[in-house]
C-alpha cells in the first residue's frame, strides 16, 4: 500500500491532503458543537448541512469539466486557498462572539463550492501520478489516510481542541491545515493538462461527459443508487449522531469525537484488507455487498444505548464503506479514459449527492415525528434494501474484461 509514496508528486499530494483531512475531522466536531451552542435543536446542524451540500451539488458538473480542461494542480491550490480563508474568517467571528448560524452556513457554502472543484480534480490527478499497476494501492492508501485523518485522529483532536481551545481555536487549526495543503499542491510538478477538443465549450464538454455516463449502466446505476442511499442516511447520521451523544447519552464533544475515531479505526482495517487482496473478478458485486452492509449498520446507531454501542456500529459502517470504496475508485480509474475522468468524477459526485440538501432538510422533521433513534433504524434498513436493489439492474454486474470488450466494439 505504501509503494505509491515512493513517487515524489504523489507524496506531496497526500502530505497536504492528509493534513487537510485532519483539519476536516477537527471541523466536524467544532461545527457541530458550535451549532448546538447557538441552537440546541437538530435543525441548526441540518441547516448548515444544507448550506454546505447545496452549492457543492450545484457546481460539481462545472468542477469536473474545469478539472478536465485546466491544470488539476492549480484547481486544488485555489480550492484549498478559498477554504483556508473562509474558515479563518469564521474563527475570528467565533472568537469575538459574533458568530451566528448565518455565518456558519455561509462558510459551509464556500467549503461546499470549493469542494465541488477539488474532488474531481483530485480523483483525476491520481492516475497521472502513479502507473496503473499501483492504482489499487494508491486508492487503498487514500481510504486508509482519509478515514484515519477525518474520522479517527481529526475528531479525537477536535474533541480535545473544543475542550481546551474552544471552537474558535479549532476553526483556526482547520484553516491552517487548508493553507498547508495549498502549499503542498504547489509543490507538485507541473503536469500537462488534458487536451480539450478544439473550440469546445465547458457546456459541450459537460454534455459529452453526461452522454458517456448514460451509455454505461455500471456508472449511472451506481450514481443513482448512491443518490437515494445518501438521501436516506447522510443527513440522519451527521445530524442525529451528535444529538444522541449530547442529549441521550448526556456526553460531551470528546465522546462524540471518540465515537467517530473508533469508526475511523474500522475504516483503516477495511483499507488495509483491501490493499492486501487482488482486484476482485466481480468488482460490482463486491462493491455493492460491502456498501449494503455499511448502510444496514447505520441502524446500529439507533439501537445502541451506550458509547461503546455507537462505536461498534461506527466500526462496521466505516469499515464496510471503505472496503467497497477502494474497489469502486479503482474500477472508475481503470475503465474511464483519463481525459474524461474529471467529468465522470464530477458527475458521480453531483448525482450521488444531489439529494443531500433534502436529506439534511428532512432529518429534523422526520426525527421529531419518529424519534431520533427510530429514524436511524429506519434509514439503515431501507438504505440497505435500496442499495441491493440497484445491483439487479441488467448489465450492472459486468466484469472488467467484459467492459473492455464492449468499449473496443
Amino acid at each position: 500500500m505504501l509503494a505509491p509514496l515512493k513517487r515524489r508528486d504523489f507524496r506531496a499530494l497526500w502530505t497536504g491532503m492528509a493534513v487537510s483531512l485532519l483539519g476536516d475531522g477537527i471541523f466536524l466536531v467544532a461545527v457541530a458543537w458550535q451549532a448546538y451552542t447557538i441552537s440546541d435543536h437538530p435543525s441548526a446542524l441540518a441547516l448548515i448541512g444544507v448550506a454546505t451540500s447545496a452549492p457543492q451539488v450545484a457546481f460539481l458538473l462545472v468542477g469536473g469539466a474545469v478539472s478536465d480542461r485546466f491544470s488539476r494542480r492549480a484547481v486544488l491550490f485555489w480550492a484549498d486557498a478559498a477554504r483556508a480563508f473562509a474558515v479563518a474568517v469564521l474563527s475570528a467571528l467565533v472568537a469575538e462572539g459574533d458568530a451566528r448560524l448565518f455565518e456558519l452556513c455561509l462558510v459551509g457554502a464556500v467549503i461546499g463550492t470549493a469542494t465541488a472543484f477539488a474532488s474531481p480534480a483530485f480523483e483525476a490527478l491520481v492516475p497521472q501520478l502513479v502507473p496503473e499497476t499501483e492504482l489499487i494501492q494508491a486508492n487503498a492508501f487514500e481510504q486508509f489516510v482519509r478515514p484515519g485523518a477525518i474520522q479517527l485522529a481529526g475528531p479525537a483532536l477536535g474533541g480535545i481542541a473544543v475542550a481546551f481551545l474552544h471552537p474558535w481555536g479549532s476553526f483556526a487549526l482547520d484553516a491552517a491545515t487548508f493553507a498547508f495543503s495549498a502549499f503542498c499542491a504547489r509543490r507538485i510538478s507541473v503536469l500537462p493538462g488534458p487536451a480539450p477538443a478544439a473550440n469546445a465549450s465547458l457546456r459541450s464538454e459537460v454534455a459529452e461527459g453526461l452522454r458517456y455516463v448514460r451509455s454505461q449502466v455500471w456508472l449511472w446505476g451506481t450514481f443513482v443508487s448512491a443518490t437515494f442511499t445518501y438521501l436516506l442516511f447522510i443527513g440522519p447520521t451527521q445530524v442525529l449522531l451528535p444529538y444522541i451523544v449530547r442529549n441521550s447519552l448526556h456526553k460531551g464533544a470528546s465522546t462524540y469525537g471518540a465515537v467517530l475515531a473508533v469508526g475511523g479505526a474500522g475504516a483503516l482495517v477495511g483499507a488495509v484488507a483491501s490493499a492486501r487482496r487482488r482486484h476482485p473478478q466481480r468488482p460490482m458485486l463486491w462493491i455493492y455487498g460491502w456498501w449494503a452492509l455499511a448502510t444496514l449498520a447505520v441502524a446500529g446507531y439507533g439501537v445502541a444505548t451506550s458509547t461503546w454501542g455507537l462505536a461498534s456500529a461506527a466500526v462496521v459502517v466505516n469499515g464496510a464503506e471503505v472496503a467497497g470504496a477502494v474497489v469502486w475508485t479503482t474500477v472508475k480509474q481503470r475503465r474511464v479514459v483519463n481525459s474524461m475522468l474529471g467529468r465522470v468524477s464530477g458527475i458521480d459526485w453531483c448525482i450521488s449527492t444531489a439529494l443531500l440538501p433534502l436529506s439534511y432538510a428532512l432529518t429534523a422533521p422526520v426525527a421529531e415525528a419518529l424519534g431520533a433513534r427510530q429514524t436511524l433504524v429506519a434509514v439503515g434498513v431501507l438504505g440497505a434494501g435500496v442499495t441491493l436493489g440497484f445491483l439487479l439492474l441488467p448489465g450492472m454486474r459486468t466484469d472488467d474484461k467484459r467492459v473492455a470488450v464492449l468499449s473496443a466494439k
